[in-house]
């Protein structure tokens, strides 16, 4: 993995600097921290890093802060990746992420109780970093289960929601069929069966499929 130039906002400072010391170790570059959103911005201003890990909840009020600073990088800096952590599910603040996100590089939305292994989540920042978008599991299935009364996924088969699950979780095809224990070529019917399903085209968008999994659970619920 190439060395990923990154910066840091948490207002929790023991737990900023940990993820600091941790990343540095792994061999990444921390080349800036924030305790809250301006300060991140400020921070973006000065550096150039290819990704910003962000809490979703920050100072003044600790709502959503985080969220809204992604959402501004986005417009003001596209070039750089997001990846958000929260102690919560927050659908709504993922979905708002996720949405419209032509021309971003890569974003990401994890609870924090996820990160656990530091070598999965530098793996994760790897994939953020490189475009790719990543969604924390938990997530998915809080969607899933939000609608589950008017089910948009009741077409699907249960391998295509096991599918659909991991596209929602960034891993490309191969991902997919090394966790299930399936060939890349048989993920790859099952992808386009699923998108037939669900009535959604292909795109050549970087996010199409978790963004297409997201927006349509959205628009049905």
């Amino acid at each position: 993995m190439s060395e990923i130039r990154v910066v840091i906002a948490d207002d929790d400072v023991l737990l900023r600097e940990g993820l600091s010391s941790l990343l540095t170790q792994a061999g990444l570059e921390v080349v800036g921290q924030a305790g809250d959103a301006d300060e991140l911005l400020a921070v973006l201003g000065q550096e150039e890093p290819a990704l910003a890990i962000i809490d979703i909840r920050m100072p003044p009020t600790y709502t959503a802060e985080g969220l809204d600073a992604a959402l501004r990088i986005r417009t003001e800096y596209p070039g750089v990746a997001t990846l958000l952590l929260s102690a919560h599910v927050e659908v709504d603040h993922a979905l708002e992420l996720l949405e419209g996100g032509d021309g971003q590089k890569g974003v990401g939305y994890l609870l924090k109780s996820r990160v656990t292994d530091i070598a999965d989540f530098v793996s994760t920042i790897d994939r953020v970093a490189g475009g790719a978008s990543v969604i924390d599991p938990a997530l998915v299935y809080e969607l899933v289960a939000a609608r589950r009364r008017n089910d948009p996924l009741g077409a699907l088969s249960a391998r295509e929601r096991d599918v659909l699950t991991l596209m929602a979780e960034g891993l490309s095809n191969g991902g997919i069929g090394r966790r299930l224990w399936i060939t890349e070529g048989t993920v790859e019917k099952h992808v386009r069966s699923i998108l037939t399903k669900l009535n959604l085209s292909e795109t050549s968008d970087d996010h199409r499929r978790v963004r297409a999994v997201i927006m349509y659970l959205d628009t049905v619920g």
